[in-house]
C-alpha cells in the first residue's frame, strides 16, 4: 500500500491511532483526522519524531462541510485517497432509562452519520478513479445485544449495514467496503466502562447478570490487534473480499 494515500478518522484515539501508525510504518502516507486538535497535534508530533508519513487534519466528522474541506485538503497535499478507515467513535455507557436524548444523538452523529459523511466524500473521489478500499470499525456489540450499551450497539449496527450497502453500490467501480468488529480492546473507551478495580477481571471472565460471556482467549485485544485486521482488509491480500465483517474479539461473541 506504499503507492496509495490513506485517510483515517479518529486518528488521535486508541484504535484510530494504531491504524494510522501501522499504515505509516508500512510506508503509506496517512491523512489523520480527529475532532480534537490538541490531541491530534500531540500524536502528530510523535509520528513526525519517528519519521512517519502522517499529516494531521483536524475535522469533526459530524460536520459535512468540515469533512469535505478536510478531504479536499488531504488530496491536494498528499494525493488521491485510495484507502479510508472510519475509526472515529464515542460511547455513553448506561441503561436506556439513563441515556439522555443528547447522548443518543451524539453517538449516532459520530458513529453513524460521521461514517456517512466521510465515506460519501471519499468514495465520490474514488469512483472516477475506479479503485479504493474502505473499512469501518464497528463493534461486536453491533450483532450481540449488550446491557447498558443500547445506543452504542444500535449506532454501530447502523454503521456496519451502511458500509455493506455502500459496498454493494460501488463494487462495480472496483471499490471494496468491509467492516472490522472489535470486542473489548485496551482503550480509554473500554476503561470508562469499568466501575472499579474488578472491571478487567469481569470483562475477561464474563458476567452472567449482564448475559455476557468472557473472552475465550483470556486477554483483552490490543489496538494493534484491530489495526492488523483493518490493514488486511485494506490490502490487496483481501482483493476479492467485500461486504465482509471481520470480528476481532478473542471469541467473546462465540463466533456469532
Amino acid at each position: 500500500m506504499t503507492d496509495s494515500v490513506a485517510l483515517v478518522t479518529g486518528a488521535a484515539g486508541g484504535i484510530g491511532s494504531a491504524v494510522a501508525d501501522a499504515l505509516a510504518r508500512r510506508g503509506t502516507p496517512v491523512a489523520a483526522l480527529d475532532h480534537d486538535p490538541a490531541r491530534l497535534r500531540e500524536r502528530a508530533g510523535a509520528w513526525h519524531a519517528a519519521g512517519l508519513p502522517v499529516t494531521p487534519f483536524p475535522a469533526d466528522v459530524t460536520d459535512p462541510d468540515a469533512v469535505e474541506a478536510a478531504v479536499t485538503a488531504a488530496e491536494e497535499r498528499l494525493g488521491p485517497v485510495d484507502r479510508l478507515v472510519n475509526a472515529a467513535g464515542v460511547l455513553y455507557y448506561g441503561e436506556v432509562a439513563a441515556t439522555t436524548p443528547d447522548d443518543w444523538a451524539r453517538m449516532f452523529a459520530v458513529n453513524t452519520t460521521g461514517v456517512f459523511h466521510v465515506s460519501r466524500a471519499v468514495v465520490a473521489r474514488m469512483v472516477p478513479r475506479r479503485r479504493g478500499a474502505l473499512v469501518t470499525v464497528a463493534s461486536n456489540a453491533a450483532a450481540t445485544p449488550r446491557a447498558r450499551m443500547a445506543g452504542y450497539a444500535a449506532s454501530k449496527a447502523a454503521a456496519a449495514m451502511f458500509t455493506k450497502s455502500l459496498g454493494l453500490e460501488v463494487a462495480r467501480y472496483g471499490i471494496r467496503c468491509n467492516v472490522v468488529a472489535p470486542g473489548s480492546t485496551e482503550t480509554p473507551m473500554l476503561w470508562s466502562m469499568w466501575q472499579d478495580e474488578t472491571g478487567r477481571d469481569r470483562t475477561l471472565a464474563g458476567s452472567p447478570e449482564d448475559f455476557r460471556v468472557g473472552i475465550p482467549l483470556g486477554r483483552l485485544a490490543r489496538p494493534d490487534d484491530v489495526a492488523a485486521a483493518v490493514l488486511f482488509l485494506l490490502s490487496e491480500d483481501a482483493g476479492h473480499i467485500t461486504l465482509h465483517e471481520l470480528t476481532v474479539d478473542g471469541g467473546a461473541t462465540l463466533g456469532a
